[in-house]
């Protein structure tokens, strides 16, 4: 029987070795940079798979949160903390649900590598799609919520918003397949001949539709929205590493696997063989017609390519992780069950290829 997964995530754990810092130096920085931050200060590290090592900052007058870039020789364009600070402060000046970006610091002197804080916000960050602790009433309300979120997201002007230059627009798939492909070779710890497959495959196999640019968030998912602790609604999206500006088809299909990712192949489990209407979670059907009709695009998320190349595209960021492991550099405590997971979602790609035509 498969192993269930954890209903939530973001829970934290004394600061384990290799990862401490001088937590009296950060202390100092930020009394100076953080105009109401008093100390003292304890550090406490999130659990989960975290690529930017993240940690809680507990003060009386308050609780931050610290995202830093790993130490140790990284992959070009990885962990760029100072891109999640950007998008960020954009955001939350637009009003949309997003912590509240305090302080970027790129001195590596202070902790050790460049790091930024933003102001905590209290939430539960739900790990099982299937959310089994809440009602279906509830269940139906947090998935409404994420969908008004992606599409409040995907609508935004982000040229108002100065981030007219945060990636180039056009080509998203054909761009993302290309940088994932060359990640996955710079991080190879073994050969698996279903990634090469897709890799050789996803690039011409791309289906046509219609050019949109939007902020893309990268890795919307349910485990990086915080909903209130108090009802069933959005607080806020996190985890920015991989935020682009990019087709919206790319965050609503990743979005949309929770529906279709096959059983065993990813740690957040799966909606697939689930009584959705007894849980009172939308099919992937009415979740993709309410997401049209609160952006006014006309879109198919269904198509099994988008399938294929989110879970190549989750192979290739775990195979990153493996990379990282066999170069020293541990960036999530939970490393070694992730990378037992690279396999299975090769595989699991190259079968979503083949329904897709691929042989």
């Amino acid at each position: 029987m498969t192993a269930q997964p954890a209903a939530t995530i973001g829970h934290t754990e004394e600061v384990p070795a290799g990862t401490q810092f001088d937590e009296a130096r950060l202390t100092r920085f930020l009394e100076g940079a953080v105009k109401e931050f008093r100390g003292p200060m304890r550090v406490e590290q999130f659990q989960g798979g975290q690529s930017n090592p993240t940690f809680l900052l507990r003060t009386s007058g308050g609780n931050y949160v610290l995202r830093r870039k790993p130490a140790g020789v990284l992959l070009p364009s990885a962990h760029a903390v100072d891109r999640e600070y950007r998008v960020t402060c954009a955001l939350f000046e637009a009003g949309l649900p997003v912590p509240e970006p305090l302080v970027l610091c790129t001195d590596d002197d202070v902790i050790g590598s460049m790091f930024y804080v933003m102001r905590h916000v209290p939430g539960r960050s739900f790990w099982d799609p299937r959310m089994p602790m809440l009602t279906p009433e509830e269940r139906s309300a947090v998935y409404d919520s994420a969908n008004a979120t992606l599409a409040l997201l995907h609508t935004v002007d982000y040229q108002a918003l100065g981030l007219g230059d945060y990636g180039k627009p056009g080509n998203y798939f054909a761009r993302q397949i290309s940088r994932w492909s060359r990640q996955y070779d710079a991080s190879r710890t073994v050969d698996i001949p279903e990634m090469d497959k897709l890799i050789a495959w996803l690039p011409d196999a791309i289906p046509p539709s219609e050019e949109r640019t939007t902020i893309i968030h990268g890795d919307y998912s349910f485990h990086n929205l915080l909903v209130r602790p108090d009802k069933p609604q959005v607080a806020a999206v996190i985890d920015w590493e991989l935020s682009t500006l990019g087709d919206p088809l790319g965050d609503l299909t990743y979005h949309m696997m929770e529906w279709f990712r096959p059983e065993g192949v990813d740690v957040r489990g799966t909606l697939r063989g689930a009584d959705l209407s007894r849980l009172g979670i939308p099919t992937p059907e009415a979740y993709a017609s309410a997401y049209c009709e609160r952006t006014g695009f006309d879109v198919d998320p269904m198509h099994p390519f988008y399938r294929a190349f989110n879970l190549f595209r989750v192979a290739a960021i775990l195979q990153g992780i493996a990379g990282r492991s066999r170069d020293g550099v541990q960036t999530a405590a939970n490393s070694g069950e992730i990378i037992q997971r690279i396999i299975p979602l090769a595989q699991a790609g190259w079968r979503s290829a083949q329904d897709a035509g691929a042989v």
